[in-house]
């Protein structure tokens, strides 16, 4: 690459700057809503269906384990290319903020469920016994128990989710999923434009310091003491 100059800061397009980190915003924040959707009703259900647990289903709980670490294996590079298919079926292009989406969610809701588990896990068993006593029912003990008692767990695993999205956002860059990750591949690489590159990758260090901060802050508030 060149030698990076202070002064060439001032010739970068800082309105396309500022259009790559809105992108990055909408793909963190559409897939992390969907992977918590879609992640935190498989995790109960992972935790609910475990050997020893209150709806124990073990061949369940083993194809259940089985696809999430099936999913979890695959690089997400791969995981992108393999779903282009299906991303075109689903939005209707597999390039840019849309085509991002899906892979996206599909990377980080069986990492996120596998975390909502080892959460549910460190519950106390006496307070999911004691509840089981007073004779609350199954909606009563996931929606009265299991998610309050877990809040901060939940918290910092959604936290360690969003961290991990940011550099799956980037990684997106290389199909030209866009956002910052899209413009350090277009300038920063394949142009030798070292400035881009700093200037984006100094961005996604903010926005991961930012997340894990307001995760912790988060984390503390509703850590039960």
């Amino acid at each position: 690459m060149n030698e990076f100059d202070w002064q060439t800061l001032l010739d970068i397009d800082w309105l396309e700057i500022g259009q790559a980190c809105l992108d990055t915003f909408t793909m963190l924040g559409v897939s992390l809503l969907f992977t918590v959707l879609i992640g935190l009703p498989v995790g109960v259900l992972l935790f609910l269906t475990a050997p020893g647990q209150l709806l124990a289903r073990p061949r369940l709980y083993a194809v259940l384990s089985l696809l999430i670490n099936v999913l979890r294996a695959v690089p997400f590079i791969i995981l992108l290319i393999v779903m282009i298919p299906l991303t075109l079926k689903l939005v209707g292009t597999s390039l840019g903020v849309a085509g991002a989406i899906p892979p996206l969610i599909a990377a980080s809701a069986p990492f996120f469920a596998r975390l909502a588990e080892n959460v549910f896990r460190d519950i106390d068993k006496g307070v999911i016994e004691a509840s089981q006593a007073m004779g609350a029912r199954l909606h009563q003990l996931v929606l009265g128990v299991l998610l309050p008692e877990s809040l901060p767990g939940l918290i910092g695993a959604t936290t360690v989710t969003a961290v991990t999205l940011v550099s799956y956002t980037a990684m997106s860059g290389v199909i030209g999923g866009g956002g910052l990750g899209d413009l350090a591949v277009r300038y920063g690489y394949q142009r030798f434009q070292t400035e881009v590159m700093v200037v984006t990758v100094t961005l996604m260090l903010v926005l991961v310091q930012w997340l894990q901060s307001a995760g912790d802050r988060l984390v503390r508030r509703f850590q039960r003491r």
